[in-house]
């Protein structure tokens, strides 16, 4: 199958980037037999990260496995944030990491003293580990993943929740829904239901001056913003319209 044939099915399928996908999956296929497969799989409807194994994200190639989030290119504008807040030899921590691109992308730009991420899901867990392979890796529910001695000590806490609203998760397109874990889309009658238990908990975990970042919708924001103030944290809204990204933060009382 040469690329033309490749970039027609793919339209039929509707990709609307069907040429860029097109040359990843003829690039990552090694026989003609191993390419069909590929495409096949993707017209069905497979993320192309999952077909690939990674996901390009702020500037990195990140390890994905089937059943675990990809990475949206939007939460980069996170990324930058936190590391325009970061002080210097941070200890961070990913919360609700996924496959860890945060955190990977995190200390790419910014090398931490210490970096910790944590997934309540096994396969985020253990996709975690590859991508994070010098940072301490923690499986459980929120907070309770943690070490104690973590307690009071982190300076950035990046926190990308689920925040899709859950009468709103069967209109998000079949690649999503489909095949990435509900717990990572379904974020509860408002989307904000884990914005709220992981706001709630921040202050316990922050060192003095730390800062909680959580990704929202733009009509999100005001609300998730009120939910940092009852958490005793001082809140702020950043936008970036050029990806359409919002991302609201809470810091700790110095």
């Amino acid at each position: 199958m040469d690329t033309p044939t490749v970039v027609s099915r793919l339209r039929a399928a509707g990709c609307v980037f069907a040429e860029d996908e097109a040359d990843l999956l003829v690039a990552a296929a090694t026989t003609p037999a191993e390419l069909d497969a590929l495409v096949e799989r993707r017209v069905a409807g497979l993320p192309l990260e999952h077909l690939l194994g990674w996901a390009e994200f702020h500037g990195l190639r990140v390890t994905v496995r089937p059943g675990v989030f990809v990475p949206r290119h939007r939460t980069g504008f996170l990324v930058d944030v936190a590391v325009s807040l970061a002080p210097p030899d941070p200890v961070v921590l990913d919360l609700c990491c996924g496959s860890g691109a945060l955190g990977a992308a995190f200390a790419a730009a910014r090398p931490p003293r210490e970096l910790h991420a944590a997934d309540v899901e096994p396969a985020a867990v253990e996709c975690a580990r590859l991508n994070l392979p010098d940072a301490h890796v923690h499986r459980g529910d929120l907070y309770d993943a943690l070490p104690s001695a973590l307690r009071g000590r982190v300076d950035v806490l990046l926190a990308n929740v689920p925040y899709v609203p859950s009468d709103a998760v069967a209109t998000m397109p079949p690649e999503a829904r489909l095949h990435e874990p509900l717990v990572a889309l379904d974020g509860g009658a408002d989307g904000l239901d884990l914005a709220r238990r992981v706001a709630a908990g921040a202050p316990g975990w922050l060192a003095p001056g730390g800062t909680l970042l959580i990704e929202s919708s733009e009509r999100q924001a005001p609300v998730l913003a009120e939910i940092l103030a009852e958490a005793g944290l001082s809140p702020r809204v950043h936008s970036c319209d050029e990806v359409g990204a919002t991302v609201v933060t809470g810091t700790a009382k110095p």
